[in-house]
């Protein structure tokens, strides 16, 4: 195998498992020991520069960080229970507990610089789009069909889960910085848009069109029948107040959890979810699927919808086949009829949570923004232009529906193109991250970082004992960490942006490092191709998608070799070596945003003169 060249910033990257899985690249263990450290504000802005919302996506991310953590893999390979650290609540705790931010926040610009961009939707990624832009002196108008800014993060995710208070600080943060905000207006033309002369539309209106089911009894029973994402906005504006005592709620992804927990708070006794897929293929995150359980909500899986019954015009029930599910020679999942008679569930009101869908007919055909066979816009997914290159699409507008995280990470790519676009540089061309890697040397076996591994499980997040009574859409469920219970958190992190780096002009081959690895992840030995040399390390690595960190040959001709995959950045390696080839030192990547750095030099020239 090559020399790991270091220099490449996605070799270390992808050992910070959590950044790499972040979509904004959030640089998690840095604002962890911030946490550790008590610097709550500093911590909070860490995630602001990145994600925009800390308070809202420490309760709503989907998470992908947590999946992804070394922590759980260690675990699970020492045969414990394998239990992330949790991020996501980490997260929160920052944003509950940082106190007056505003003076950190940006300013608006001293002065404009000419340029205009449309955002239609005031969602997650428009948000970060004017975010990034404002500042630099672009006027930046939003446009949105609601009164108050904030997408469906607003009206579609209920408060029980995410307080308004917490929705109106964020949003407000971004058009503090001199971001225009036009409620109650729908766009119904980007042809008319188009002609007030803005120099870049960004589209982030969402995937706003629940899927229905059409099938028998549906136009019957129409009245007692739901699409789950307008019934949730409905539910928020205060059109519906009440639900029947026996609800069904069909569907497997996180809006049907939103949608049956909220049916429960408003009166439903009997609230059952029917999903056509097997359990563990749901769409919905883990802990929404648990959350909804915990609240007496069954879930039940292999039910296929066939028919809504009625009486005189009103519904009855439902009937469902039951199925199996099946893989194929080629991996795909099968839904197969057991054969086992059809299954009715009686009900009085019917939720549909299937699925959503876009809806461009705002959009005339013949202005140069292409569409595919789906109705879908042609988005290029670097620069997120559309074949009318200065209209741009963004978040569950531009590759379908997906979550709030993808969302600001879509913003802040869109950025940098009108950024670039409007400066008249090349979009494609994109900006390096900011890297450092910097010793954590505080003498000779000292080092600036906890480098102690805890042997703690993961800590639960307290509810509320007024959220319990079912009783209430206002009132917050989870209570998050207290600052005693998240400390305790934060030293289940396993620091893994502190990197292992060797020297092999000071290694004497010893094997001190070697024999005191608690996972075995080093190993000296013959180089060779990398099938041949993963089975045959101390201890086999097993996970392919983590690249093996490989030292130039030694004295001996041999290599060392090292599975990043279950490092526990502990240091000992560092501590134990006589000659100091082992140093442990930070690495910190930072996306780079639209600005100054991210122009060519000649903008750059332009922009100081």
């Amino acid at each position: 195998m090559k020399p790991t060249d270091i220099r490449d910033p996605d070799v270390f990257h992808k050992v910070v498992d959590c950044q790499w899985a972040c979509p904004a690249h959030t640089p998690v263990p840095e604002y962890i020991r911030l946490i550790a450290a008590g610097r709550y504000a500093d911590a909070y802005m860490v995630n602001w520069h990145s994600n925009v919302f800390p308070g809202i996506l420490g309760r709503t991310c989907d998470r992908p960080c947590e999946p992804a953590c070394r922590r759980g893999r260690v675990e699970e390979n020492n045969g414990a229970k394998p239990e992330p650290v949790a991020i996501c609540r980490l997260k929160r705790v920052a944003a509950d507990h940082k106190g007056d931010v505003r003076t950190r926040m940006p300013k608006p610009a001293a002065r404009p610089n000419g340029r205009r961009v449309a955002c239609v939707g005031a969602g997650p990624a428009s948000l970060t789009l004017a975010r990034d832009l404002a500042p630099l002196g672009y006027g930046v108008t939003i446009f949105d069909a609601d009164a108050k800014a904030g997408g469906f993060m607003r009206t579609q995710v209920p408060r029980f889960r995410l307080p308004e208070s917490v929705i109106d600080e964020e949003t407000g943060y971004v058009l503090d910085l001199g971001v225009e905000f036009v409620g109650g207006r729908r766009i119904d033309s980007m042809r008319e848009l188009l002609a007030h002369g803005f120099d870049a539309v960004f589209v982030g209106s969402g995937a706003p069109r629940g899927r229905d089911l059409e099938l028998p009894g549906r136009v019957e029973a129409d009245a007692q029948i739901h699409v789950g994402l307008d019934w949730l906005a409905n539910v928020y504006f205060g059109h519906v107040t009440k639900v029947g005592r026996r609800v069904l709620v069909l569907g497997g992804g996180n809006t049907a959890m939103d949608c049956c927990r909220s049916a429960r708070r408003l009166g439903g006794e009997d609230v059952k979810v029917i999903v056509r897929s097997g359990f563990e293929q749901m769409k919905a995150s883990p802990w929404e699927k648990e959350d909804a359980m915990h609240e007496g909500i069954p879930i039940l899986d292999c039910r296929v919808p066939k028919a809504f019954t009625h009486a005189s015009g009103k519904l009855t029930g439902m009937t469902f086949g039951k199925v199996r599910v099946e893989y194929g020679d080629d991996g795909r999942r099968r839904l197969v009829p057991t054969g086992e008679p059809d299954e009715f569930h009686p009900c009085d009101e019917v939720l549909i949570a299937v699925g959503q869908e876009n809806a461009f007919p705002w959009i005339e055909r013949d202005l140069g923004v292409e569409f595919d066979e789906w109705g879908m816009p042609v988005v290029d997914k670097t620069t997120f232009q559309s074949t009318l290159p200065h209209v741009l699409f963004g978040g569950d507008a531009a590759f379908g529906p997906k979550n709030i995280i993808w969302a600001v990470a879509h913003g802040h790519a869109a950025a940098i193109t009108v950024d670039r676009l409007l400066e008249g540089a090349d979009p494609r061309v994109r900006p390096a991250p900011d890297v450092q890697l910097l010793s954590q040397k505080m003498g000779i076996h000292e080092w600036s970082y906890d480098n102690a591994v805890s042997p703690d499980e993961r800590y639960a997040v307290p509810w509320s004992e007024a959220a319990r009574k079912l009783d209430s859409l206002s009132t917050e469920v989870e209570l998050g960490f207290d600052m005693a219970t998240a400390w305790k958190e934060t030293q289940r992190c396993l620091n893994c942006d502190v990197q292992t780096v060797f020297d092999r002009d000071k290694c004497i081959e010893c094997d001190a490092c070697v024999d005191i690895c608690p996972t075995d992840c080093i190993t000296f030995i013959a180089n060779g191709e990398e099938d041949e040399l993963r089975p045959q390390l101390t201890a086999p690595a097993l996970n392919a998608e983590q690249d093996l960190y490989v030292s130039e040959p030694l004295k001996t001709a041999r290599v060392m070799v090292k599975d990043e995959d279950v490092c526990l950045h502990c240091s000992l390696c560092a501590e134990r070596c006589p000659t100091g080839a082992w140093d442990m030192q930070k690495f910190l990547l930072q996306e780079v945003y639209a600005g100054p750095a991210c122009r060519d030099a000649k903008a750059k020239a332009k922009e100081a003169a």
